[in-house]
């Protein structure tokens, strides 16, 4: 999370700033003619150290004083593929990605990553070029309203119309991005804002007048959790990806560790508490686990931490974990009452909550019920049917886990190859993986991936891609290949839209319309573009070739061609409770 300090400190506002931050009143200030002068070092005292972008007419005087600028930047092969980036950046830092392009299309082929940023709360800080002031609403060259476009999908946007309000903007804008329940905030920047002159002034506090973050719970709320964890017998944990950008993750280990409560996760909240702790039930909804989707369904108390209770976890909203009561943590006011009405609701800081529920010392007996959940778990594991001649996704993702320790970062693109590494690969840590969740865009796991590695430059990255959603940016391979990125990109090839496929088959007939996609040879792709391209058709070649890949110093694709008809499961259909679930499909 970008801070900031008093005027009268050293001018600085984000991790990983230089000990070039300017200090007010100095002597020498920096060099500032122009508003993109003036921008690029507000940037630098911001903390910004990369700028996932692409350059057009409306920023060129922007990329002219990032020219000499310090600051790194990331030269993408379209804007989509920039934002993308700024994303998954941001999920394994926590900091704020940042992203540059220009007006017009250039802006509005952000759009759907602005809304992916949003709906899984990610924080980035879009800067948008713009038409001249006096062009604005003349339909000029390359003018789009982008304000109004991302109104919806943005925690708020900015039009720069007066230089001297950019250091207020920007300031406000990264605070705004990464304090409470991160998300996107948009800065459009007209031209001749960019281009006019400018003096320097240094990046001020934040001032965001309205804006309000919830801190501590009240004491009363906190001892009525207490209360009720105490007088339970079937507590239950529910985390999301809430535990995670608060950074409550260890906390949330020793509250569970302490009161034996056992642990159920969103696909967000994967990472959030460790997959091979024996209190770990695993992910619960559409395609959660069978012992937690049974947990969910059984448990007498829900304990809801940075949740949103989506309609991927609830299933049947009016058969959702009948039997509970219920506890729900968000810094988000809006979140709560809104799916799910709740007895004890708390508009807090996950982080402050748990640190003052951990000083109550609760120890609810649970004995019976760790043991119950055992036995589900025991009753129906994950599991798959394989042969030394056909290759299965699932064990292409344990084999992933394998040579890897389980330790690498993982992204996904969407779809039935998500699940399977959702389920499959044993994530110990927060910001481990990283994937589309709420909106569930095709095409976000290649560039985030890149995002991701460019962070983590000494960490193994691992992108799960489906063979029709790796496609849809596919072009960022010539991004990551000029980088010298050593991204590895494992492609579950089915032939399919694999998840499109599987309720075809289960709910229209197997009527497969539009389904079947054909694709490049995937080798030879890489090999065109500069990386090692490598292909298994069994188990055998599966495991060699990721070990080839793993130890390989550059970029490498890994083709797995899999079974075509595989499924995800359990799946929870459409209109059914989590206890519903279907375990194994029958053509009966």
């Amino acid at each position: 999370m970008n801070q900031f300090i008093k005027e009268t400190d050293t001018v600085h506002a984000g991790e990983g700033a230089t000990d070039s931050a300017q200090t007010v009143g100095q002597v020498n200030p920096p060099n500032v003619k122009t508003g993109a002068d003036l921008l690029i070092t507000l940037l630098k005292e911001a903390g910004v150290e990369v700028i996932f972008g692409y350059p057009g007419g409306a920023v060129l005087p922007i990329y002219d004083s990032l020219y000499d600028s310090s600051i790194r930047h990331i030269l993408t092969r379209h804007e989509q593929g920039a934002i993308h980036a700024a994303e998954g950046y941001a999920r394994v830092t926590g900091k704020t990605g940042v992203v540059l392009v220009t007006s017009g299309p250039g802006a509005t082929n952000l759009v759907t990553g602005i809304a992916d940023a949003y709906m899984d709360s990610t924080p980035v800080v879009v800067m948008t070029g713009q038409v001249t002031m006096e062009s604005i609403g003349r339909d000029a060259f390359q003018e789009a309203d982008i304000m109004g476009i991302t109104m919806p999908v943005t925690k708020h946007n900015y039009q720069v119309r007066d230089i001297n309000d950019l250091p207020q903007v920007l300031a406000d804008a990264f605070y705004i991005a990464n304090s409470g329940r991160p998300g996107p905030v948009l800065i459009d920047l007209p031209k001749n804002i960019t281009a006019g002159p400018a003096t320097y002034q240094p990046l001020p506090q934040p001032a965001a007048r309205g804006y309000k973050i919830p801190t501590a719970p009240a004491k009363e709320q906190v001892e009525a959790i207490a209360q009720l964890i105490s007088g339970a017998k079937k507590p239950l944990l529910y985390v999301g990806g809430g535990i995670i950008s608060s950074g409550a993750s260890e906390l949330l280990r020793q509250f569970a560790k302490q009161t034996q409560i056992p642990v159920v996760s969103t696909l967000m909240g994967l990472g959030a508490y460790p997959a091979g702790d024996e209190q770990f039930v695993g992910m619960l909804g559409m395609h959660g686990t069978y012992a937690a989707n049974k947990a969910i369904t059984d448990c007498d108390l829900l304990l809801a931490f940075g949740v949103r209770f989506d309609d991927r976890v609830t299933g049947k909203l009016q058969m959702f974990s009948l039997h509970s009561k219920k506890v729900h943590v968000d810094i988000d006011a809006a979140e709560i009452g809104k799916n799910v009405q709740v007895e004890v609701p708390v508009v807090a800081n996950i982080k402050d909550t748990l640190e003052m529920l951990l000083q109550h010392h609760l120890h609810p007996d649970t004995k019976d019920w760790l043991a119950q959940l055992k036995a589900w778990d025991n009753e129906w594991p994950l599991r798959y049917h394989g042969t030394s001649d056909d290759l299965k996704p699932q064990q292409v993702v344990e084999l992933l886990a394998k040579h890897t320790g389980g330790q690498a970062i993982v992204t996904t693109e969407v779809g039935q190859h998500q699940m399977w590494a959702a389920l499959f690969y044993p994530y110990s840590r927060p910001r481990q993986f990283v994937t589309s969740g709420g909106l569930g865009t095709m095409g976000f796991g290649f560039p985030s991936a890149l995002g991701a590695q460019v962070a983590e430059p000494e960490k193994t990255v691992i992108c799960v891609a489906g063979d029709a959603s790796f496609q849809m940016n596919i072009q960022e391979l010539q991004t990551v290949v000029e980088q010298g990125l050593p991204l590895k990109i494992a492609i579950i090839n089915n032939r399919f839209l694999g998840m499109v496929r599987q309720w075809q088959q289960f709910f229209y007939e197997k009527r497969y319309a539009e389904s079947r996609i054909s694709s490049p040879d995937f080798v030879k792709v890489a090999e065109a573009y500069g990386a090692l391209g490598l292909r298994a058709t069994n188990p055998a070649e599966a495991e060699a070739i990721i070990a080839q890949a793993i130890a390989h110093d550059g970029p490498v694709i890994m083709d797995f061609v899999v079974k075509e008809e595989e499924n995800v499961f359990p799946m929870v259909p459409p209109g059914k409770g989590n206890h519903e679930m279907t375990l194994e499909w029958s053509e009966e």
